[in-house]
C-alpha cells in the first residue's frame, strides 16, 4: 500500500530486463537505488516498527529472518522494481520505493512506498516518490500509475494527492491485518496529468 505497500508483484507482464538495470535515481538530496543484502539491518529497523507499518497491509517483521526473506522474495518478482531510499550524502538505507504490478502490455504500474520515521516530515517521500513516478513516466513510458492507500493515512493521501493522484474509489475491509478489516482508497494518475 502507499505508505508502507506490500507489494506483492504477482507476474503480470513487467520483463525481467527491467529489473536486470534498475537504474539509480537521483534527487538534490537523495538515492534511490537496488536494495541488497547488506541493508537487512536498516530493511528490518524500517519495517518493524508499528507506527511505520500502521496502514501497511500485514503486520510488523518481527525478526531479522523476516527481513531476508522480504529481500529474497522481492528479488524473484519480475514485476516489482523496489528501490532503497538513501540520502545524498551518505549509503544507510532510510526507505523504500516500489513499482509493483508493472504490466507493459497496458502501460500501467502501481507505486508503494515506505520511510523510517526518523525521516518523517522532511519531504524526503515526496521527492523519492516525484522521481519515482518521472522514471515511470519517462523511462518506462507508463501511462498509468495507481496507489492504494488506508483512508486513515492522512499523510499519505496528501502526499498522493500534492503529486496529482486522483482518488477513484474505495474498497472496502480490502485487507485483514492483525486482528482488524482496513478498507482501501484507490488513486490514480496519468501520465497526460503528470505532465501537464
Amino acid at each position: 500500500r502507499a505508505g508502507a505497500h506490500d507489494e506483492r508483484g504477482d507476474d503480470v507482464g513487467g520483463p525481467e530486463e527491467l529489473k536486470a538495470v534498475l537504474p539509480t535515481l537521483r534527487t538534490p538530496r537523495l538515492r534511490l537505488r537496488a536494495i541488497g543484502i547488506e541493508d537487512v539491518i536498516e530493511l528490518y529497523g524500517v519495517f518493524s516498527d508499528p507506527e511505520v507499518v500502521r496502514y501497511w497491509s500485514r503486520p510488523a517483521l518481527s525478526d531479522l529472518a523476516e527481513a531476508v526473506l522480504m529481500i529474497e522474495q522481492r528479488a524473484e518478482q519480475p514485476s516489482l522494481l523496489q528501490w532503497g531510499i538513501v540520502r545524498a550524502d551518505e549509503d544507510l538505507l532510510i526507505g523504500t520505493c516500489t513499482l509493483a504490478d508493472i504490466d507493459l502490455a497496458h502501460r500501467r504500474a502501481s507505486i508503494g512506498y515506505a520511510l523510517a520515521r526518523a525521516a518523517w516530515g522532511q519531504g524526503i517521500a515526496r521527492e523519492a516518490v516525484r522521481a519515482l513516478i518521472k522514471y515511470g513516466f519517462e523511462a518506462i513510458e507508463l501511462h498509468r500509475i495507481a496507489a492504494d492507500v488506508d483512508p486513515r493515512n492522512a499523510r499519505s493521501i496528501h502526499l498522493l494527492e500534492e503529486l496529482g493522484f486522483s482518488r477513484e474509489g474505495l474498497q472496502r475491509e480490502y485487507y485483514f491485518v492483525g486482528d482488524e478489516w482496513q478498507d482501501t482508497a484507490m488513486f490514480g494518475l496519468l501520465r497526460r496529468e503528470w505532465a501537464g
